[in-house]
Parts: C-alpha cells; structure tokens; sequence
C-alpha cells in the first residue's frame, strides 16, 4: 500500500491508501475524487486525469512514455514541468507519500 495525498484545487487535502498495481486516477475515482474526470478509463486517449505532481515526487516516478508527452500537450489546465497524467502512475511502495495536486479545471 501507498498513502497517496490528493490536493484539491482550494487546498483541500484527500489521503488514500492505494493497492499496489492500482493507478492514481483508479484510486482517484474509487474515492470519489471529482477533479479526476477520466472519460477514456485510463487508456491513454483524454488526458481528463491530468495532475501535477509535487516537485520533490518527481524524482520517484518512471519517466513519461511519448504518448502521455503527447497527450499532456491537451490539458484544460495548462501543462507545467511537473505535470502527469494519473491513469500512467501506478502505486507501489516507492510511491508511498505521493502528494498530487489536482487542476482546477479537466476540461
């Protein structure tokens, strides 16, 4: 398990415990976080879970594959350095404190 904080976009913070295995945006969804839209369920083809990932997180994560580069380029809020999509992070134990900021807007 990994404790994941979600920071809504009035600086609400939402902790959830996530399953190994389990993405960002299906532990998002799970747990009613509404500022996750994901209309494509996760398979790379919207960029409605598009978060921004805490500067000092980055470093844990895997790198980006070409096609999320690609499609962070269609976010409704606009891209920034540390800008991810959630469907394309998965929890594990390295990831456990993961603090995710979300947009104030996926459309």
């Amino acid at each position: 398990m990994a404790k994941v904080t979600y920071v809504r976009p009035d600086g609400e913070q939402v902790i959830v415990e996530v399953t190994e295995g389990t993405s960002v945006m299906q532990a998002a969804l799970a747990n009613d976080i509404s500022e996750i839209v994901a209309e494509c369920g996760g398979t790379l083809a919207c960029a409605t879970c598009h978060v921004y990932v805490d500067p000092d997180d980055l470093g844990r994560l895997s790198t980006p594959s070409t096609d999320e580069e690609e499609m962070l380029d269609y976010t409704a809020s606009p891209r920034q350095p540390n800008s991810r999509l959630s469907c394309q992070i998965t929890a594990g134990p390295e990831l456990d404190g993961l603090v995710v900021r979300l947009p104030p807007t996926q459309y």
